[in-house]
């Protein structure tokens, strides 16, 4: 009897065991729109995912959406409920503003952490980032409050994507991240020098 809940004991342990049952992906989108000083930029959208069998106990999982602007130091992080911090401005997808940084566009007013800044998949509360797929929608309602910071050779680019009530459809890719080219692409930053 004591083999027999041994080997049970071994059996019901096994799955919690096993490492590397998951396959990693990083996912990432470029595109080129203008920001709100009405330059065009590139803008770069990325995260990773660790998705798990059907068959496995642990959920699909995913780091926060990282949104960058070219010449621009502000990082967005664009998260849902699965993630810390994700904010209480929205369901679904967000991020959410900062009254000492964003307006909101469409009144002038100052955003506040209550302000869904950026949404992806608008109107769907549900949204989570593991589910997404070739493709995304971004909806963009805020600007900066200023495009820059600092003064002379601290001058710092503060500026992002330009508000839009239509959402911007960024087409997506997807790498194994063992794989030699699964990185996004770096944005190209001497563009800013001639500004």
């Amino acid at each position: 009897m004591t083999n027999f809940r041994f080997l049970l004991l071994c059996f019901l342990c096994l799955p919690f065991g096993l490492t590397g049952c998951a396959s990693y992906y990083t996912h990432y989108g470029l595109f080129p729109a203008e920001n709100s000083g009405g330059e065009v930029r590139q803008v770069l959208l990325s995260w990773q995912t660790a998705d798990y069998p059907d068959w496995w106990v642990v959920a699909d999982k995913s780091t926060p959406i990282i949104l960058t602007t070219q010449c621009s130091s502000r990082i967005w992080r664009l998260a849902d409920d699965s993630h810390a911090g994700a904010g209480e401005c929205a369901g679904g997808i967000r991020a959410c503003g900062l009254s000492d940084q964003d307006i909101v566009a469409d009144s002038g007013e100052p955003a506040s952490e209550q302000t869904a800044c950026m949404v992806i998949d608008p109107g769907n509360e549900q949204a989570r980032v593991v589910d997404i797929g070739t493709s995304l929608e971004l909806r963009v309602s805020c600007r900066p409050v200023a495009t820059h910071r600092g003064e002379g050779d601290d001058l710092d680019g503060t500026d992002y994507l330009r508000p839009s009530s239509v959402p911007y459809r960024v087409h997506l890719r997807t790498a194994p991240r063992a794989a030699l080219d699964a990185g996004p692409p770096v944005i190209d930053d001497s563009i800013c020098d001639a500004d």
